[in-house]
């Protein structure tokens, strides 16, 4: 009888400990959508006021800076859509959306490096910007948790997409401490070229970043609940998630 009992108990154990996955998944899933969300807002505002600020001004870094709101604003648009409906057990949806990010990396890389080239030829002076000053301190200062929390979430949910906005944001963190150096510097000493060399920064991190998401992590893939490994794009050695059978099945 206690044989008989004990794998009952075992299966059953095993039974909730997978619809606890299951429903921690979908949940972390709720939150990455939400984050974009947010992040999509603080990018209209953010990406509206440096461009203002970036023209006014004359800084290239400054307004390829706000245009990569634009580019984050995009891959957030893309992870809401991701984790919408039924694209959120979608096997296909996850790839389609790393692809697109990747391609929102690439936007931007060539209008920032052809502005940053033709202001050091012609020894373009950006002016000292208040505001741009301030926007850039903003987001150093807010970006990196909202970065951050979203590349832990993609690695909870196996979602390249989700982990390439985050870095999206640690990177527009990075760059925004760029162009604050390169504002600050021309205003304090008059250092015109460090503006465009921030410029060339911003578009080959850009390039650099779009050809990883492209790529993907480690296999990353959607480690939806009851993907297949077929689907998940699994090779030898690889030691993503779903890959390893981490994944709990509702099937």
């Amino acid at each position: 009888m206690s044989a008989l009992w004990r794998p009952g108990v075992s299966e059953a154990i095993q039974t909730i400990a997978v619809l606890q996955r299951d429903i921690g998944w979908l949940r972390a899933a709720k939150w990455a959508r939400w984050l974009a969300w947010a992040s999509l807002g603080w990018m209209t505002i953010e990406g509206a006021v440096g461009l203002v600020a970036g023209f006014a001004a004359g800084s290239i870094a400054l307004v390829g800076w706000a245009l990569s709101s634009g580019v984050e604003g995009l891959a957030s648009v893309i992870v809401i859509w991701r984790f919408t409906g039924a694209r959120t057990l979608s096997e296909t949806a996850e790839g389609r959306a790393q692809k697109a990010v990747a391609i929102s990396f690439w936007i931007l890389a060539p209008y920032v490096a052809t502005g940053s080239v033709r202001d050091l030829i012609t020894q373009h002076r950006a002016d000292s910007t208040l505001l741009g000053i301030g926007l850039t301190i903003s987001s150093i200062l807010l970006m990196p948790a909202l970065g951050i929390a979203k590349q832990r979430l993609g690695v909870r949910l196996g979602s390249g997409a989700t982990a390439g906005e985050g870095m999206q944001n640690l990177l527009c963190a990075y760059l925004a401490a760029a162009v604050l150096a390169g504002l600050v510097t021309n205003s304090l000493w008059g250092w015109w070229w460090l503006d465009p060399i921030a410029g060339l920064a911003i578009a080959a991190v850009a390039i650099k970043e779009g050809r990883a998401a492209w790529r993907g992590e480690n296999c990353t893939c959607a480690a939806v609940p009851g993907l297949s490994e077929e689907a998940c794009g699994c090779v030898p050695n690889c030691t993503d998630g779903c890959c390893a059978g981490e994944v709990p099945s509702i099937t």
